[in-house]
């Protein structure tokens, strides 16, 4: 699924998502061997019902992003977007339920299609705001969805208690929804939003790699000003991708809200936006533009949530605390290990200049902590952890400053 011609053979998988397809399945093996239950192994089925449904929501999620991404574009906002799409979902419900109800809408299926039809409409409009912000406004992408990274929550909370004042009598920061049909289907089928995922990555991959559309999103992201003077109408390409992004968010907001019978704007999706934009880099998206395709954001997302999920099943309680930390550091490996390819090719070296030492035992210092804290829950480390962290701080120490002494050697032998 690469958007551009490749070298050799055409059946040949990109390194990048070969080197995705081994993590994964390296991951999967680990962490079922370190899992004390082995739940991977044992109850495999559970396993990969609850991977696949938070795959397929933070997917559509990464599809938008990547998109935008590509088209030299940022969206911040994409987490928010979920909350207040699921909450005009939600809402639109409330203005169809029964006679009666308080702060329960129960609808038929008429208010399930008009509320699922304002939630993807509350996405179109959402990218167009961001469109006319970056290309009329002039505001850069990282402003003008930072914006509305933080006012659609906002707005999207004040929406909640403003209309259930005034359909129920008592305002309310959350909305739960009884569409008995709509419901038990979404909740007991994880085969449904798999396979809106999967539609929409093929309908991305035919986009991105089969129509103009696609070369000119790859062009614009590569160099804009290039795009524009061959021709190519980059606000109406910019259009594409923000409300794109903006759709896929809606779409998984409306998702998340049936997974849990429940739109609640203050904390729905609150960090999705860096999941999403972080599955895209992992999958090999150039935060630069112009580089990425959809089979690698596929495999990153699967990636990055196989890795959260290892998380929870290795450290049991308060995996949370991690989890933020774990994903950055998966995201600062996945584009540091891109560099570093390009650094072996050009020559370059990873420790250059005064920079370079300086950050070797900031990267030991932060290798000792690491595995200091990871230790915490192995029996066998009790009262050897400080230990056990600074043996591993002092490798780390030896094994870069060794990398910056051949680096240093090359050089005065070139």
């Amino acid at each position: 699924m690469s958007p551009t011609p490749a070298s050799g053979p055409r059946w040949a998988i990109p390194f990048h998502e070969l080197a995705l397809l081994l993590a994964i399945g390296l991951v999967f093996g680990l962490t079922g061997l370190a899992d004390g239950n082995h739940t991977y192994f044992t109850k495999f089925n559970e396993s990969a019902i609850i991977i696949l449904r938070n795959t397929s929501l933070l997917g559509i999620m990464a599809l938008g992003a990547a998109v935008v991404i590509i088209a030299g574009g940022i969206d911040l906002s994409s987490g928010s977007m979920v909350a207040f799409s699921a909450t005009t979902c939600a809402l639109v419900m409330v203005l169809f339920a029964e006679e009666g109800d308080k702060r329960l809408a129960t609808v038929g299926s008429l208010g399930v299609i008009c509320g699922i039809s304002a939630g993807v409409l509350a996405g179109f409009l959402v990218g167009t705001l961001h469109t006319w912000l970056v290309t009329a406004i002039k505001l850069p992408p990282f402003v003008a969805t930072l914006a509305t990274l933080v006012g659609l929550r906002s707005f999207a909370r004040a929406m909640c208690e403003f209309v259930t004042k005034q359909e129920w009598g008592n305002s309310a920061n959350q909305i739960n929804v009884n569409a008995p049909f709509f419901l038990w289907l979404k909740q007991h089928n994880v085969w449904i939003s798999t396979g809106v995922f999967l539609v929409l990555a093929v309908f991305t991959w035919i986009i991105l790699s089969r129509t103009v559309l696609g070369r000119h999103i790859y062009a614009l992201g590569g160099n804009e000003q290039a795009a524009r003077l061959s021709g190519i109408r980059t606000e109406n390409i910019k259009w594409f991708a923000y409300c794109f992004g903006a759709v896929t968010a809606s779409i998984a907001g409306i998702f998340a809200m049936a997974d849990g019978s429940v739109a609640q704007p203050v904390n729905l999706a609150r960090g999705y936006e860096l999941n999403a934009i972080a599955a895209a880099v992992v999958g090999g998206c150039s935060l630069q533009g112009g580089i990425g395709t959809v089979t690698g954001t596929v495999l990153g997302t699967l990636f990055l949530r196989l890795v959260i999920d290892a998380v929870a099943k290795l450290i049991k309680s308060n995996a949370d605390v991690y989890e933020g930390m774990i994903v950055g550091i998966v995201v600062a490996l996945a584009v540091t290990l891109t560099q570093v390819r390009q650094l072996v090719r050009n020559g370059g070296e990873f420790f250059a200049g005064t920079r370079g030492i300086a950050a070797i035992p900031t990267l030991a210092l932060a290798a000792g902590l690491l595995a200091m804290m990871s230790g915490a829950n192995v029996d066998s480390l009790k009262g050897w952890l400080y230990v056990f962290g600074a043996a591993v701080g002092f490798a780390a120490l030896i094994a870069l400053s060794a990398i910056k002494l051949i680096e240093v050697k090359r050089r005065r032998g070139a």
